[in-house]
């Protein structure tokens, strides 16, 4: 079972009926074999966007507490490198949750992530290595 991060864009399309990658997030999530990880801006990002519906906040709650994503702890003594990786990509512009993910990419050392983002073509980790997006595939 490979560890794979995850992004909001995936997870607000899972829960949210009307988004236009609702089909394909379903169809991703039943024949994925692995396991989700992601991190608590990612996870405050996607309850935002689901925010016109408080079943589809708990739908999404529900499935981390069973078990569909772990969640990645980042703690003060990362701060740093989410400044320096804002900088960094400051004309994509990189957010808060994308950084987070690619710290924790660099800390688990996963090298593969689901998102309908396009920035993460641009996104290079501390390796200087791309993520691979296996959402678009």
């Amino acid at each position: 079972m490979q560890n794979t991060l995850i992004d909001a864009g995936p997870l607000i399309a899972l829960f949210d009926k009307n988004d236009q990658y609702h089909k394909k997030a379903i169809a991703f999530i039943k024949h994925f074999q692995g396991k989700f990880l992601s991190t608590w801006p990612v996870i405050t990002e996607a309850s935002h966007m689901l925010d016109f519906s408080t079943k589809a906040q708990l739908a999404l709650l529900e499935w981390i507490h069973r078990g569909g994503i772990q969640i990645v702890e980042i703690d003060q003594s990362q701060i740093l490198r989410i400044i320096e990786l804002t900088r960094k990509f400051e004309d994509v512009p990189m957010d808060l949750a994308d950084a987070t993910l690619i710290v924790a990419s660099e800390t688990l050392g996963i090298d593969r992530i689901a998102s309908i983002d396009s920035d993460f073509y641009v996104y290079r980790d501390i390796r200087n290595k791309y993520l691979t997006n296996i959402f678009q595939l």
